[in-house]
């Protein structure tokens, strides 16, 4: 199966803008942030998240993930698309315990890359007033209000339990002083 690589989707700047929601001149300008902020974590941490003690980190031949543009292009389609591991890693030509290591991995780097562009989300609206640098009320227009929570259903009541152990669960449902813990019977459960 072929694999996605940054050289081949360049040529097709619509794909491209489809995968990852960027230009390829927006792609270029976070490409240096991006793999500084990936360096900088990989001098500190292995693949596997524990702490280097030893060797640094160098790109092996058989790396699934060997260009900058092909790190960044692999988390920005994750991001775009968030497919099932098994698809994104199938799709870039690796397994799904590989690709979990690579996002877990490319996700800090792209962070830190965007908070040193200044590009990072604001995670509340008085952080959103000041990079606008516009009012609360008016930065409260930009934001998108959660729905409103419906208002509870009323459960539908169950019919009556015929099993001594459903009986015993809906007496200790109803009367929460007998609610503690009473191993199932025997043979019940595998």
């Amino acid at each position: 199966m072929a694999r996605l690589r940054f050289t081949e989707l360049q040529s097709r700047p619509l794909e491209f803008l489809d995968f990852t929601s960027l230009t390829l001149e927006e792609f270029q300008q976070l490409l240096s942030p991006f793999e500084t902020a990936f360096h900088a974590r990989m001098a500190a941490w292995r693949m596997d998240g524990k702490p280097r003690t030893a060797r640094r980190f160098t790109v092996y031949k058989n790396c699934p993930l060997p260009t900058p543009a092909d790190r960044l292009l692999f988390i920005l389609v994750y991001l775009k698309t968030y497919t099932l591991q098994v698809v994104h890693g199938r799709l870039f030509g690796m397994a799904q315990g590989k690709a979990n290591q690579w996002i877990h991995v490319l996700l800090p780097a792209l962070l830190a890359a965007l908070r040193a562009l200044g590009d990072a989300p604001a995670r509340s609206l008085s952080a959103l007033t000041q990079r606008l640098g516009v009012s609360e009320a008016d930065a409260a227009t930009v934001v998108v209000p959660l729905a409103e929570v419906p208002a509870p259903v009323a459960p539908i009541p169950a019919a009556a339990p015929t099993s001594p152990l459903l009986c015993e669960l809906a007496r200790k449902k109803e009367n929460p002083s007998l609610q503690r813990y009473i191993p199932p019977p025997k043979g019940l459960f595998p």
